[in-house]
């Protein structure tokens, strides 16, 4: 079967050389994560590409800075990756004193006919 793309982080695989991603659905869900993860002008020749989730790291999550981080979510997922339905966003306090947060997003996929929903922790 054909490749996409690497899977990230990188990993070797005996039989294709490096861990590869051979169906849309895990493509778009790296894609996403590497969307939220970037901050912006940090990709070179796209200044406004990414999130910057971590930016938001010693921030203190109230309604105003998760409304900022949704907004900048949806905005960016618009913009690079439309093919990406952004269905909900939640927000978890895990620590205030460490400065965790978690956070899930529902998306969907309406040309693949697929949901899925990541989450992560910052």
């Amino acid at each position: 079967m054909s490749s996409l793309s690497v899977a990230l982080p990188l990993s070797l695989d005996a039989s294709d050389g490096f861990v590869m991603i051979k169906n849309l659905k895990a493509l778009m869900r790296q894609n996403l994560k590497m969307l939220l993860l970037t901050i912006p002008g940090e990709r070179i020749m796209e200044p406004d590409f990414g999130v910057g989730i971590k930016t938001y790291l010693f921030a203190n999550f109230h309604e105003g800075v998760q409304g900022a981080i949704e907004t900048a979510i949806r905005n960016q997922c618009g913009l690079y990756m439309p093919l990406i339905s952004i269905v909900d966003i939640q927000f978890y306090i895990i620590d205030p004193d460490t400065h965790s947060a978690a956070f899930r997003i529902l998306y969907s996929i309406p040309n693949l006919g697929v949901k899925d929903l990541l989450e992560f922790t910052i």
